[in-house]
């Protein structure tokens, strides 16, 4: 447990970010709260005996001073293009783990791109996309393939009852789209193609109580960069239900609005990870409530077991790298539902 130990959360006051710090609480962390709008910190702590440390991206000194005498940095502000870099670096100097929420596929490959070599070099470690959209898929594909050492192709379809996106999840895909012109991207053969044809749709059998649903084949989302950073997998796809692909579509649907205690939605998820080698299949399925409240236990389970040292490997680390995925899975517990099948 966090044993009062200060953690700094970059973006502190964002949607995710709020459930992130909740989470930090409750585990006995002691959050440090942190991100460029100084009125917004100061919203949020006021009241709470939090310290509130304004930072920008653009001001090393600032980013230093947000992580002076804390064990670790969570990464909660996109878009994820403008922070993951100058965060990583403040982490760095800092001497201390960093863990973005990230569903970037930029940022995450540009992560790995570029801070592979130095994070292994000096120990230190960095986990990028432990989030719903990266972290969970990564661990459902590394459960599934249980004592396989490699696989012909991983599927991860994503049912989701509804997705209402956030001003954050709005402005880190404009930021995507701008970067990637009007290509999408797919990972074959074991390297990343870019395309202007249109995502085929298809049908996708999902475990019940979901059942067959209509979905956007190789709608490409975050685990696409983790899964093959660290299993021998040439084809990965993802899915998602084709409900919600029109909900993020339209920019009239409204931000996620909270229907319980805890500020969760009433959106509800399945994500079937399916394995495949030769003729034999293997699948891994999680359902819950909530993609944005769940990356909260996921961020801060991981950042718990980075701290105790109950990790398999150092420098930029996918989930199901660096932890025991089975074990991960289990511990999210009662936020998560799991069900393995090797």
């Amino acid at each position: 447990m966090g044993s009062g130990r200060q953690v700094a959360v970059f973006g502190a006051y964002g949607h995710t970010g709020r459930f992130v710090v909740a989470e930090l609480v409750e585990r006995g962390f002691v959050p440090v709260l942190s991100g460029r709008d100084a009125d917004r910190l100061k919203e949020l702590a006021a009241g709470t005996g939090l310290e509130a440390r304004p930072a920008t991206v653009d001001d090393p000194a600032a980013l230093d001073r947000a992580l002076a005498g804390t064990v670790a940095v969570v990464n909660c502000a996109g878009p994820f293009a403008s922070t993951t870099a100058p965060v990583i670096e403040a982490a760095l100097r800092a001497g201390v783990p960093y863990l973005d929420v990230a569903a970037e596929l930029e940022a995450n490959i540009d992560t790995f791109a570029h801070f592979a070599d130095r994070a292994r070099e000096s120990g230190a470690v960095v986990v990028p996309a432990m989030a719903f959209f990266g972290g969970l898929g990564d661990l459902l594909a590394t459960a599934a393939m249980g004592d396989w050492r490699e696989a012909d192709e991983v599927h991860i379809a994503y049912g989701l009852s509804s997705w209402h996106p956030t001003a954050g999840t709005r402005l880190s895909g404009a930021v995507s789209r701008e970067r990637r012109g009007d290509r999408r991207m797919r990972y074959t053969g074991g390297e990343w193609e870019y395309r202007t044809d249109a995502p085929p749709t298809l049908t996708w059998d999902f475990p019940q109580p979901l059942g067959p649903r209509p979905v956007i084949g190789e709608f490409t989302m975050a685990d696409v960069v983790t899964v093959p950073s660290h299993l021998s997998v040439p084809e990965v796809t993802t899915y998602m239900t084709a409900d919600a692909v029109r909900d993020i579509a339209d920019p009239d649907t409204p931000a996620p609005s909270a229907a319980d205690g805890g500020g969760r939605s009433d959106q509800t998820f399945l994500v079937d990870a399916v394995v495949r080698r030769g003729g034999v299949e293997r699948r891994a399925v999680a359902h819950g409530q909530d993609i944005y409240a769940v990356t909260a236990p996921l961020v801060v389970e991981a950042l718990d077991r980075v701290l105790a040292g109950r990790t398999r490997t150092t420098g930029v680390a996918a989930a199901g790298e660096i932890f025991d995925a089975p074990d991960f899975l289990r511990a999210l517990a009662p936020h998560v539902t799991l069900a393995l099948h090797p």
